[in-house]
């Protein structure tokens, strides 16, 4: 399962696993691939730094990346108080009915801060941080970072990733200088485009001359050697790691969600950060479909206006309200398996799918 990334980075397989959990990416990194820690959820540096350290401490000296949040055109800045008057009440007012119609609690601490990971000026944080550790990759799930931010990132001779649903959008990523392109198929949790993996992973793989990595439907050895297949690198997976051990969100709500999901069980939607992202389909998300639900406020407003709700759910430990981006792939996360577990399997399957593939010849 060797490909030319493994010599790029010094690890033993073309696995790069995307997970906001510094304890899987660590598993990640161990298990032989390459851990890459989503950076949104800090709102403080002195967070991420903790985490990285941790990393550090906590990978065998296994390489790492991280994945930051930068959008290509700046959002709203400001406090949490200045945006927080950019959310019109109808908005707060339709939340909050919601909640309660949904049997979701309120949070016996309400001094929680909304997720400011989504604003420019604390991405650009994150890469500060990042920087001062030995990271090896980062990634930005919103296409390419800004130019400036790509040559600072060099010069500490680390590889850039962004992620594309587009071919077109993928030769602008290079032209900017990024190193590695992250094709991403519609089947994909979180922020997707329209075009599925089938499709555009040649359809990437054709158009630039860097590595391309396939992300989008991926969670069998099986499906990782059809990546290669057609014409990727490397794979790019997010949420299988969801049902791992090591992933926790200090209660199993979300996992048994997710367990129980088909492949069917997931939609599209702009109502978790303003930019479309494939969910997990639950009454929280069906509530937003109704025909008294508002529209979705642009990035970042969005992820301020039900930051809050999503504590909230998450405190219910309620399956059939959880909010969480998931690809299609979910239906085949039914069991909770550690990472070392779940990438010995895939490399079992990968083998015996080239096997295979060599008797047809």
């Amino acid at each position: 399962m060797r490909t030319s990334l493994c010599d790029t980075f010094g690890i033993e397989l073309p696995i790069f696993g995307f997970t906001p959990s510094e304890h899987v990416a660590a598993a990640i990194s161990r298990a032989g691939g390459m851990g890459v820690l989503g950076c949104v959820r800090f709102n403080d540096a002195a967070d991420l730094d903790r985490a990285l350290t941790w990393m550090d401490e906590n990978t065998d000296g296994k390489p790492y990346g991280v994945d930051i949040v930068m959008p290509a055109k700046v959002p709203a800045e400001g406090t949490q108080v200045d945006l927080d008057k950019l959310i019109p009440q109808g908005h707060k007012d339709f939340v909050e009915r919601t909640l309660q119609k949904l049997g979701v609690p309120p949070l016996s601490d309400d001094t929680h801060e909304g997720v400011l990971g989504w604003l420019h000026s604390v991405a650009r944080s994150h890469v500060d941080v990042a920087l001062e550790h030995p990271i090896k990759l980062i990634a930005n799930a919103l296409g390419s970072p800004p130019v400036d931010v790509i040559e600072r990132v060099h010069e500490h001779n680390v590889p850039v990733a962004a992620l594309a649903g587009k071919a077109e959008h993928a030769r602008r990523h290079v032209e900017n200088g990024v190193d590695i392109v992250v094709a991403q198929g519609y089947e994909a949790g979180g922020h997707t485009g329209e075009i599925a993996s089938m499709v555009l992973i040649p359809e990437i793989a054709d158009a630039v001359d860097v590595p391309v990595l396939a992300a989008g439907g991926i969670g069998s050895g099986r499906q990782a050697a059809a990546a290669l297949a057609l014409g990727a690198s490397g794979v790019w997976m997010g949420s299988y790691w969801l049902t791992t051990a090591e992933y926790a969100l200090g209660n199993d709500a979300t996992q048994q969600a997710l367990l129980k999901a088909s492949s069917s069980d997931t939609v599209r939607s702009r109502i978790y950060t303003g930019k479309p992202a494939r969910l997990l389909k639950t009454r929280w998300t069906d509530a937003w479909a109704e025909p008294d639900a508002p529209d979705p406020l642009p990035m970042p407003l969005q992820n301020l206006l039900v930051s809050k709700a999503h504590r909230r759910i998450a405190s219910s430990a309620d399956p059939s309200v959880v909010s969480m981006p998931v690809g299609q792939i979910v239906g085949r996360m039914n069991e909770v398996r550690p990472v070392a577990e779940v990438v010995a399997a895939l490399v079992r399957e990968f083998d015996e799918a080239v096997e295979r593939l060599d008797k047809v010849r």
